[in-house]
């Protein structure tokens, strides 16, 4: 038993992989055509489709509007019942279906044409009702389902998925569009952390930065650094402009010579030559600047070398940056 469900299960992949192979020679004048329409659309992509075509076209729909290309997707049943009103002028339609006659799109069609509305279509029957109503079809046929009965639709909707994001990534290319549009489309995924967040959005500010003047007493020091938790404090002049910083390091070279924290200034003993950032570097970038100078804090100054900010490596950590 085991046997035959590993080859079955071996056959359907191939016969899927063999159906995407296939569609390689169709992207051809349609398929630039179809670009063409949705590329200067003033409006959205409607997407619609019955059945698996639907859930393959709502994916499709996901898909543009993550990429660039504002879609959504309309279910032909509904759109029969009102939510044509849905569909503008400005739009594109873009209707999925196998056979290419399926009831519910034949029966929107007349008013997508009366709206002046290019229709695209992916068919697996280019001599369909349906792709011959359209302004261009995309043919999306396959030789054979992976479904042992010739039933269930599989190897049809993966083509018909992997055809949509053929045109999802063209259109992509075309708009110039970047990992940081792309990020502004998912702010609250690891991407959209990684490519929005600065560091002024997560550096601790105003009375939470750890600091001291350069003539402080170490046993000071240690008060404030203890109280503000970062492992570390700057040490500023009277007006906040930066002279170094002082660390855990810094702390345990002071300890190995046996100084006296009570008499030993900060200044005497700090690390003058600090890395800092400014506030509109990536939090990534930060990231970065620590790992490569193995170091778990940054100080943040403006353009006149002042204390603006300060974070440490739990700062990052706790903003999903890792």
């Amino acid at each position: 038993m085991k046997d035959a469900l590993l080859k079955l299960g071996t056959a359907v992949l191939k016969t899927e992989a063999e159906a995407i192979l296939a569609l390689t020679s169709r992207v051809d004048d349609a398929f630039a055509t179809a670009c063409d329409y949705l590329l200067h659309c003033k409006g959205r992509i409607v997407v619609t489709g019955m059945g698996k075509s639907g859930h393959i076209g709502d994916k499709i729909a996901a898909t543009l509007a993550s990429t660039g290309t504002p879609a959504f997707f309309v279910h032909p049943g509904e759109a029969s019942h009102g939510d044509l009103g849905m569909i503008t002028a400005r739009d594109v339609v873009m209707a999925l279906s196998n056979s290419g006659e399926t009831d519910e799109l034949i029966t929107i069609v007349p008013i997508i044409k009366r709206l002046g509305v290019p229709l695209i279509t992916l068919t697996g029957n280019p001599t369909s009702r349906l792709a011959r109503e359209a302004a261009v079809n995309i043919d999306v046929s396959v030789e054979k389902e992976a479904c042992p009965l010739g039933l269930a639709p599989t190897s049809s909707t993966t083509a018909a998925l992997a055809m949509g994001d053929a045109l999802a990534i063209a259109l992509l290319e075309a708009r110039g569009f970047s990992a940081e549009d792309f990020a502004r489309s998912h702010p609250a995924g690891r991407l959209g952390r990684r490519l929005l967040l600065h560091i002024g959005d997560i550096m601790h500010e105003g009375e939470r930065i750890p600091m001291v003047t350069g003539r402080v007493p170490l046993s000071d020091t240690l008060v404030e650094m203890t109280r503000k938790g970062l492992g570390m404090t700057a040490v500023v002049d009277e007006e906040r402009r930066l002279l170094g910083v002082f660390t855990d390091g810094d702390l345990r070279r002071v300890l190995d010579r046996k100084m006296d924290l009570h008499r030993v200034t900060v200044d005497a003993v700090m690390t003058r030559d600090c890395k800092t950032v400014g506030s509109d570097m990536l939090a990534e970038s930060a990231l970065n600047v620590m790992m490569e100078h193995r170091i778990n804090s940054l100080l943040v100054v403006d353009d006149g070398d002042r204390l603006i900010g300060a974070l440490n490596f739990q700062d990052l950590l706790r903003a999903g940056v890792l």
